[in-house]
């Protein structure tokens, strides 16, 4: 007797799901499509959701809202395919590098052109450089954004600070290097 209610309340659960799919699949294909490229990538993310979706719905903890549920999942998955095609690890230069160039930073951020899931990778990476930014002590800041996005050089910022062009050479180094710590963890968290 205990088999029946069971077996009643597994066909519920399939019929929910195929109900939120059916609802669901025409919009979260489109913004999956908007986002993606290349319609072969779009079609395996979607179907790759909603094989996600069936396992998370058969697990006993139930999904409160299942279309928040879909959508958050569909954009993991474009970032993780986004990641697999433009391996954007910020820890490949050689020391080297660093010391010809003055210690770049090197953000390998998207091209615009690259399609909608590389802006929206490029998006998010800009709003944590910004933030990242932000965090960053005055002086290293001031140093950063000069070098880097005023195009000062170090003996012009040298002779406007007053300050030694070694110094700034370090301060430049410490604020490369905390972006870049920072904005690893924003590469890896492209994955939630």
């Amino acid at each position: 007797m205990d088999a029946l209610p069971n077996s009643h309340l597994m066909a519920d659960t399939e019929k929910e799901i195929a109900a939120t799919v059916l609802r669901e699949s025409l919009r979260l294909g489109n913004f999956i499509r908007r986002r993606v490229r290349d319609p072969t990538d779009a079609e395996d993310i979607l179907q790759d959701v909603f094989h996600e979706f069936v396992e998370a719905c058969r697990l006993p903890a139930p999904i409160e809202h299942a279309s928040a549920w879909l959508y958050q999942v569909a954009r993991n998955r474009i970032v993780d395919r986004f990641r697999k095609k433009r391996e954007l690890a910020l820890d490949g230069l050689s020391q080297s590098d660093e010391e010809e160039d003055g210690l770049r930073l090197d953000l390998a951020l998207p091209s615009t052109e690259d399609g909608p899931e590389a802006a929206y990778a490029r998006s998010i990476l800009l709003k944590a450089l910004e933030e990242a930014l932000g965090e960053l002590p005055e002086k290293q800041r001031e140093v950063f954004i000069g070098h880097e996005i005023d195009g000062q050089s170090f003996k012009e910022m040298s002779a406007q600070l007053g300050v030694g062009v070694n110094t700034l050479l370090a301060r430049k180094r410490y604020a490369v290097l905390k972006l870049r710590e920072r904005l690893q963890t924003v590469y890896d968290e492209l994955e939630f």
